[in-house]
């Protein structure tokens, strides 16, 4: 009976997904998104007020588009983010083209915009809460989550 109850329980934490507050897809495993994360990258940075992709940028987008060939039922999401300065109106646009230029990239890479879409959250989503100059780079991205 007590190995039925601890089977039961441990099934429950397995399939409720204990994944530190991610939101995982039930296709992408946490073992293939870290593989993604740590040996691929998932994000790029931009210089500020600027969409252009850097030479160390598109050396990461090459990676990520070569993964996701390799991995062809995965989906990607591109999300663009901005630091704290300038208006939300504005910083929604530059998410936005941030994530269009890297998704174009993405594309031009061979994969078919069918598996990326692109949201912006603009500043609303920072990666660092600083307001110095380090804080502001880290969160001048774009974000490649898997689907």
């Amino acid at each position: 009976m007590y190995k039925n109850i601890l089977a039961i329980v441990a099934t429950i934490i397995l399939v409720s997904g204990c994944a530190g507050g991610r939101n995982y897809s039930s296709s992408i495993s946490p073992a293939l998104e870290r593989d993604f994360i740590n040996n691929i990258g998932d994000r790029v940075f931009f210089e500020y007020d600027n969409n252009g992709l850097s030479k160390a940028s598109k050396e990461t987008l090459k990676k990520q588009a070569e993964w996701l060939r390799a991995h062809p039922n995965v989906r990607a999401s591109i999300q663009g983010h901005c630091d704290v300065r300038g208006t939300r109106e504005y910083n929604l646009g530059l998410g936005e083209r941030r994530a269009n230029a890297a998704r174009k990239y993405l594309q031009s890479q061979g994969l078919d915009e069918g598996r990326l879409e692109t949201i912006s959250y603009g500043k609303e989503r920072p990666a660092d809460l600083g307001t110095d100059a380090s804080a502001h780079a880290k969160n001048r991205r774009a974000v490649t989550v898997l689907q």
